[in-house]
């Protein structure tokens, strides 16, 4: 078993900027080391120096498809846990036709509850002293 992350790093994604931000501002105060990008190139351009542990990334967004962006991330970083926020229907279905149908992503409905998310996040990975 893994050893326990004593402050993980979170990656979100999202081009909507309050989203991000409200996001990035309670996950850093609930324990995690989040930082918030409004695109898919700069959440690439990120991930390769911050390394997160999870990501959480919008499927939809001005630039390029939220889910293409998570395979190549986790084609560079194999351990990173991904979760996709959608609030259009029919999301599931489209990640089940996609390539990414066999990573185990997890699809979460927008607006996602901070509670909701916090619980989502502390039983992806091994934590330790995260409030």
């Amino acid at each position: 078993m893994s050893q326990p992350i004593l402050r993980p790093k979170v990656l979100i994604a999202d081009d909507e900027k309050v989203i991000a931000d409200s996001l990035a501002m309670i996950l850093n105060q609930t324990g995690f080391e989040a930082r918030a990008v409004y695109s898919c190139a700069n959440a690439l351009e990120l991930a390769s120096a911050f390394r997160p542990d999870l990501l959480i990334s919008d499927v939809l967004m001005s630039d390029t498809n939220g889910v293409d962006a998570a395979i190549e991330m986790r084609a560079l970083l194999p351990e990173l846990q991904v979760f996709l926020l959608s609030g259009q229907t029919g999301t599931a279905d489209m990640i089940a036709k996609s390539p990414a149908r066999d990573l185990g992503f997890e699809v979460l409905t927008k607006p996602v509850h901070p509670q909701d998310l916090l619980r989502k996040l502390h039983s992806a990975l091994p934590m330790k002293n995260v409030a």
